[in-house]
């Protein structure tokens, strides 16, 4: 009889050793290292010898020859996940969507189910946590619900691979690749091997029968997909759902992408009937702005192709501690110091004994440099006390000199902001000339940081 053999393997970066260890050698974590039964060696062959695609051949071929077939993209009544995807669901795909515990990553996929459903399309909902009264429950809640929409519990991968042939649907959920096992695996579910052995099931599945598959992911405490990295890099797309617990607002962005740009962002509102796409954001983040307060201002940024105008929010006070506080919601930590000491030493502005607390409202995160000058006149807004015009709009990147560089993409920005019924946009002045203002709104140009804050906080700058 042969004799079982063990070894241990790490749950983040997949490292395999003999002997446990208490920091992993790959990835330096402590305390990742799990106790595995090596797995036997079978007849069938791997994931990675198998073909992943009908009608691959063994020949190399020229890529000017390689004929395809233009499958069209499956187009869903959610713009907002469509934008996200490059302009369709791709048959044949495999999508990771990731976030944290009750943000709504099943909620999405089960109202995405019933509407393509209700537009005949087959879709197999698989869920391994939940059982299917307890899936049906939640679909009557959310009003999800399709004749062309099956439902089923299981986390055998052979199963469901049964099922996929009976049914024959056009797209796969399955929620979550945590709980999915395969029988020729001996570790438990949700172990490296496990997740690994799994998805290499799941995308044969989906480019051999061209059918569109939706995987839902776990993210650790740090906020990243459990599970081996290797798994972003076999899926075709890795979606994360984002958004604060407090809030109803959930922004989806895609971090990879093979079929489109990763730029783009969807943004849904939770409410208790399930997730409603939001069509113009920038209306829905200004809704409960309050005029005539120091340290608000409204800023342009570009997700991808779409400008969003959302206000940011600063409050400096006297610190009573020798080191003063430095808080960011929202926005990159490190650049609300740096932009504060370009306000200390470019402009002269005491703040090296003042707190600063920096929020976006909404909840939205902004990591473009063009909101680098909302930023800094929210702060000396705050620091003033001086309320900037509610029709401004301030939008460039600050550099270390304190001058106002150039940004992208200026006609957008400024079109959104004429449409919301601001009146001027401060922007760079490199970026004026070459196209033409909308007549309803004054682009003022600015070279530095100290010009800015006499536009926009008036004469009494000129002192500081």
């Amino acid at each position: 009889m042969a004799k079982t053999k063990t070894k241990f393997v790490c749950q983040e970066c997949g490292y395999e050793s003999m002997k446990w260890m208490g920091r992993c050698p790959g990835c330096q974590n402590w305390n990742t290292l799990v106790e595995e039964l090596e797995t036997p060696k079978t007849t069938r062959g791997s994931v990675s010898t198998r073909s992943i695609a009908s009608g691959t051949t063994n020949e190399p071929q020229k890529i000017t020859e390689v004929t395809r077939e233009d499958e069209p993209r499956l187009t869903t009544k959610l713009s907002e996940l469509n934008r996200v995807l490059g302009g369709g669901i791709v048959p044949g795909s495999l999508v990771l969507v990731g976030g944290d515990p009750g943000i709504g990553k099943s909620t999405l996929l089960l109202q995405l189910s019933a509407i393509l459903a209700a537009d005949n399309k087959k879709v197999l909902y698989i869920s391994g946590e939940e059982s299917v009264k307890q899936t049906k429950m939640r679909a009557e809640r959310l009003h999800a619900q399709a004749k062309d929409l099956y439902v089923y519990t299981e986390t055998d991968t052979t199963r469901i691979d049964r099922a996929v042939e009976s049914i024959q649907p056009e797209v796969v959920i399955i929620d979550s690749i945590q709980t999915m096992q395969t029988s020729d695996i001996t570790s438990a579910p949700g172990s490296v091997a496990q997740v690994r052995e799994s998805t290499g099931i799941f995308m044969n599945m989906a480019k051999s029968k061209g059918i569109a598959v939706f995987v839902v992911g776990h993210v650790t405490k740090q906020g990243s997909i459990a599970g081996p990295k290797m798994l972003e890099h076999m899926v075709d797309a890795v979606l994360y759902f984002e958004g604060e617990r407090h809030h109803t607002y959930r922004i989806l962005r895609a971090v990879k992408n093979r079929f489109g740009s990763t730029n783009e962002i969807g943004i849904f509102e939770m409410n208790e009937e399930g997730l409603r796409q939001v069509l113009n954001p920038s209306e829905i983040f200004l809704e409960e702005r309050t005029e005539g307060v120091a340290g608000a201002t409204v800023v342009a940024s570009l997700e991808g192709t779409r400008p969003v105008l959302v206000e940011l929010q600063a409050l400096v006070a006297p610190t009573s501690y020798a080191n003063p506080r430095r808080t960011s919601t929202g926005v990159d930590h490190n650049r609300v110091s740096m932009l504060m000491a370009v306000l200390e030493k470019r402009v002269g502005m005491l703040l090296q004994n003042q707190d600063a607390y920096i929020n976006v409202a909404g909840g939205v995160k902004l990591d473009e440099p063009a909101v680098d000058l909302g930023i800094a006149v929210s702060i000396a807004s705050s620091f003033r006390n001086e309320v900037t015009q509610p029709t401004d709009v301030a939008i460039g990147e600050v550099g270390l000199t304190g001058e106002i560089r150039r940004v992208s993409r200026i006609q957008e920005r400024v079109k959104e902001s004429a449409k919301l019924g601001f009146k001027r946009c401060i922007v760079p002045s490199k970026n004026l000339g070459g196209w033409k203002v909308p007549a309803d709104i004054e682009c003022i140009g600015v070279q530095t940081l100290e010009e800015a804050l006499d536009v926009m906080l008036g004469e009494r700058a000129k002192k500081w």
